[in-house]
C-alpha cells in the first residue's frame, strides 16, 4: 500500500473550495512524531484528570440528571423525568479509570434513585445502547445486583417494542405500558440491539432478548438488496424501504458493527455469515479513490450508483470497524483521511464533500468515532503514528471544547464557537477511547470483551 505519512501530508495540500487558503493547524504527517510509554502514561493521566472535569461539572451543576449544559452549567433531562443518562454511560468509564469512589458514589446514586415505572416515551435505540448497555456492562465489572435488576426490569418494560407485523422494533417504546409507535426507522435503530439483550439473556438465563434482537438484526439483513446493500430509512410495520441512500454513516452505521461483533461476543455464526457478504458490499460499493486517498460516500442501494461523496464524524468509526474485522489496508487509508478531515480546522466536521472540498455540516457534538479507530489501529498494528495522532486529536479536542464547567459542543468548526451541549457519550465513549488509547494494553482484554456501539465492555459468556 501506499505511504501512509505522504498520503496524510498530501491530503494536508488540497485546497478548499469556498475557504480562503484553508490549511491544517498542523500537517498530519506530524501524526508521525514519536510517543514513548513514558508519554503514553503521561497522556493517560491526563486523560483522566479531564474526564474527572467533566464529571466534576455533571456532578456539581447537573447531578441527579441526564445531562450537563456545560456553557449555561444548567442540567438537562431526555424526558420529563431524569433517567440518569450520564450516570450510566460514564460508571463503566471510571472502572476502567480506577476512579473507585467516584464509581461507588455513582453506583449508589443509580440504585437509589433510578426507576423505570415511568409513564415516557423514550427512545428504544438510545436506551438500550446508553442504558440497557451501560448497567450491563457496570454490572459485569462490580457484581452489584442492584445493577442487573435495574437492567432486568428495563429490558422487560422495553420487549412489547418487537411485536410488529416485521419482528423490526417500533421507533419508541413507553416504559410503563410498554406501547411501541413510531414507524420511521433505520438499520442503525434496527439493528444495533443485539450485544445488549443479548447479554442480558445471558446473564438471566431468558433466551427471549437474545432472540427478539436477533430476528430483529436478521430480518434487516433479508430486506438487503440483491448487491446486499441496506438502506438508510425503513417501515418497521410493512418492511419497506422508504429511502434508499446506502453509506457508512448516520442511520446505517451501527448495524454494520453489530454484524461483526455480535459473532465476535457470542460466537453466532449466523451473524458472521451475514457479516461477510454485507462488508464485501459496502467496500466494494462505498469506497471511493479521489486524488489518491480513500473515501467512503452514498451509493443507491439497489443499483451501486453514486449518488454523494460526503464522509464525517460518524463515518469515521469505520477505519476502527474494518481494522478490528483484520482489514487493517483499507482501514489504514480510510483513517489517514479522517485525519486530514480533522485538520482542516483542528476539530472535525460533522460532514464533508471530499470532491467538493468543502465542509456541509460544520458542527462538532463531541463524537468519539475518530478516536475509536486511532485506538483500534494502534491496539492492532503497533505503530507508533497513532498513539502521535492521538495526541494530537486529544490536544484540539481540549483547546477547542473545555468549559469551566466541563466540554461543549463546537456548533461551527470553521469558527470554533462552542454550544450548550454534553452529550453522556463523550463520557462514555470519547474519554473512555482517549484513554485506552495512552494506557498500557491490559487495560482492556480485546480476547475477552467487546465494546459495543457506546464503548460499553461487555465480557464473553461461555453459556
Amino acid at each position: 500500500m501506499s505511504n501512509v505519512r505522504a498520503l496524510l501530508l498530501a491530503l494536508s495540500l488540497i485546497p478548499v473550495v469556498g475557504v480562503a487558503a484553508e490549511k491544517p493547524a498542523v500537517a498530519p504527517a506530524a501524526a508521525a512524531q514519536t510517543v514513548d510509554d513514558a508519554e503514553a502514561a503521561r497522556l493517560a493521566a491526563r486523560v483522566k484528570t479531564e474526564f474527572l472535569h467533566a464529571w466534576g461539572g455533571y456532578k456539581q451543576y447537573a447531578w441527579g440528571h441526564d445531562a450537563l449544559k456545560p456553557l449555561s452549567k444548567k442540567p438537562q433531562d431526555w424526558y420529563a423525568q431524569s433517567l440518569l443518562m450520564t450516570p450510566i454511560d460514564a460508571l463503566d468509564t471510571m472502572l476502567l479509570m480506577g476512579l473507585d469512589d467516584e464509581a461507588k458514589a455513582t453506583r449508589e446514586l443509580i440504585a437509589k434513585q433510578l426507576s423505570f415505572d415511568k409513564d415516557l416515551d423514550v427512545k428504544h435505540f438510545e436506551v438500550v445502547i446508553r442504558l440497557l448497555g451501560g448497567l450491563l456492562s457496570a454490572y459485569q465489572a462490580t457484581g452489584d445486583e442492584r445493577l442487573l435488576a435495574l437492567a432486568e426490569d428495563l429490558g422487560k418494560r422495553m420487549l412489547p417494542v418487537f411485536d410488529t407485523p416485521t419482528g423490526l422494533p417500533y421507533v419508541n417504546v413507553n416504559l410503563r405500558t410498554g406501547k411501541g409507535q413510531g414507524i420511521d426507522t433505520n438499520p442503525a435503530e434496527t439493528g444495533t440491539l443485539l450485544l445488549e439483550y443479548g447479554t442480558l439473556s445471558k446473564l438471566t438465563g431468558n433466551p427471549m432478548y437474545y432472540e427478539k434482537a436477533k430476528r430483529a438484526l436478521v430480518e434487516t439483513y433479508k430486506r438487503r438488496s440483491k448487491i446486499d446493500l441496506v438502506g438508510e430509512r425503513i417501515d418497521p410495520v410493512t418492511g419497506k424501504w422508504t429511502h434508499t441512500s446506502s453509506h457508512m454513516g448516520a442511520r446505517i452505521d451501527s448495524y454494520y458493527e453489530y454484524l461483526f461483533k455480535c459473532w465476535k461476543l457470542f460466537d453466532d455464526k449466523d451473524c458472521l455469515a451475514m457479516w461477510t457478504p454485507s462488508i464485501a458490499a459496502a467496500n466494494k460499493y462505498y469506497l471511493e479513490d479521489v486524488d489518491g486517498a480513500l473515501w467512503s460516500g452514498q451509493v443507491d442501494m439497489h443499483t451501486g450508483a453514486r449518488t454523494g461523496h460526503e464522509y464525517g464524524a460518524l463515518d469515521a468509526f469505520y477505519p476502527g470497524m474494518l481494522a478490528y474485522s483484520g482489514d487493517i489496508e483499507h482501514a489504514r487509508r480510510l483513517q489517514a483521511s479522517s485525519f486530514a478531515m480533522w485538520n482542516l480546522h483542528g476539530i472535525e466536521p460533522e460532514a464533508y464533500d471530499y470532491r467538493k472540498k468543502k465542509i456541509t455540516a460544520a458542527g462538532y457534538p463531541l463524537r468519539p468515532e475518530i478516536v475509536e479507530s486511532t485506538w483500534y489501529l494502534y491496539r492492532l498494528t503497533g505503530d507508533p503514528q497513532y498513539r502521535a495522532m492521538g495526541r494530537k486529536l486529544f490536544e484540539d479536542f481540549i483547546k477547542h471544547c473545555r468549559t469551566e464547567a466541563g466540554y461543549a459542543a463546537i456548533k461551527d468548526v470553521t469558527t470554533m464557537e462552542q454550544a450548550d451541549d454534553m452529550e453522556s457519550f463523550v463520557l462514555a465513549e470519547t474519554f473512555k477511547y482517549f484513554y485506552l488509547l495512552f494506557a498500557p494494553p491490559e487495560t482492556l482484554d480485546l480476547d475477552k470483551v467487546v465494546l459495543t456501539t457506546e464503548a460499553h465492555p461487555l465480557q464473553r459468556l461461555s453459556k
